[in-house]
């Protein structure tokens, strides 16, 4: 079995999406959805499948249950082509997504696993083979940092909306080779980006929904790109499919330019799925 090139840790979910024509008012009413469904989710698993659609040997390590939704993740995953290595928690991490068409979201967690114990010997062997080791993040990558950073490969990191000042994400910063946001939440994106290049990352990104995404390169360099126009169908997995592509170019040694356009492209093939990558689409319908 080939060895991975990427190791990705984090969290995988089942997860039941509702569509809404607008997200519901903080006040007692009633709601028709447009459409609703059960799938997997998880940013490491949204990762995870399109690093293996991209054709980049990867492994994915995430906790799951001894219940049905972690039964049901699990397979998914692997008749995805999707493998990974399973710690086991008390629950399986559970949503419930209110989705807009237009890409708003509010996550419900309906249950949140615990932190493992100890770590598996199957995943340190992994991580020390790696060419890049992916800590997204949760309570379980805190953990494994300090044995990620032991390891020796680049460490890439997606802090999705940080505001800038949440404790939580530092640790995740100190930690990252790479960093990935969003700009939901960042007053000055670029600012940001500069400040993790500062802070000794080699390269910082962050997306811009409809209007692509921005990046700060180690030599201060910004360069952006545009989104793939396409019929959004959802957008979960979407920035987990651009991180996705823009590491798998970068291993193969393209440069910050070329990576963003291949993340673009990445990111536009799952807009056109209602699950995290159309991997999952002959496998869940």
């Amino acid at each position: 079995m080939t060895s991975p090139s990427v190791v990705v840790a984090g969290p995988a979910s089942w997860n039941s999406i509702v569509v809404l024509d607008h997200l519901p008012e903080p006040a007692p009413h009633m709601q028709f959805a447009e459409e609703s469904w059960e799938t997997v989710g998880g940013t490491s698993a949204g990762k995870a499948l399109s690093l293996t659609a991209l054709g980049r040997p990867s492994l994915l390590y995430a906790l799951t249950g001894d219940d049905e939704p972690g039964e049901r993740v699990r397979d998914a995953l692997a008749e995805a082509g999707v493998r990974g290595i399973w710690g086991r928690t008390d629950a399986t991490e559970r949503h419930l997504n209110l989705m807009t068409r237009a890409g708003k979201r509010v996550s419900l967690y309906l249950a949140a696993p615990t932190e493992a114990a100890e770590t598996d010997p199957a995943l340190l062997a992994a991580m020390g083979r790696a060419d890049a080791i992916v800590m997204d993040l949760a309570a379980e990558p805190l953990r494994l940092l300090p044995e990620a950073q032991a390891a020796g490969a680049p460490i890439w990191v997606d802090v999705h909306d940080y505001d800038g000042e949440a404790a939580f994400h530092v640790p995740f910063l100190a930690a990252a080779a790479v960093v990935f946001c969003n700009a939901d939440r960042l007053a000055d994106p670029v600012g940001f980006l500069r400040t993790c290049v500062r802070g000794g990352a080699e390269l910082a990104v962050c997306t811009l929904g409809a209007e692509g995404a921005v990046a700060v390169d180690a030599e201060g360099v910004t360069h952006r790109v545009a989104a793939v126009p396409v019929e959004v169908v959802d957008t979960n997995g979407a920035g987990d499919a651009f991180f996705a592509g823009v590491l798998d170019a970068r291993l193969s040694g393209l440069s910050v330019p070329r990576s963003l356009e291949a993340g673009a492209r990445s990111a536009s093939t799952v807009l056109r799925s209602r699950h995290l990558h159309p991997l999952l689409d002959r496998v869940l319908g």
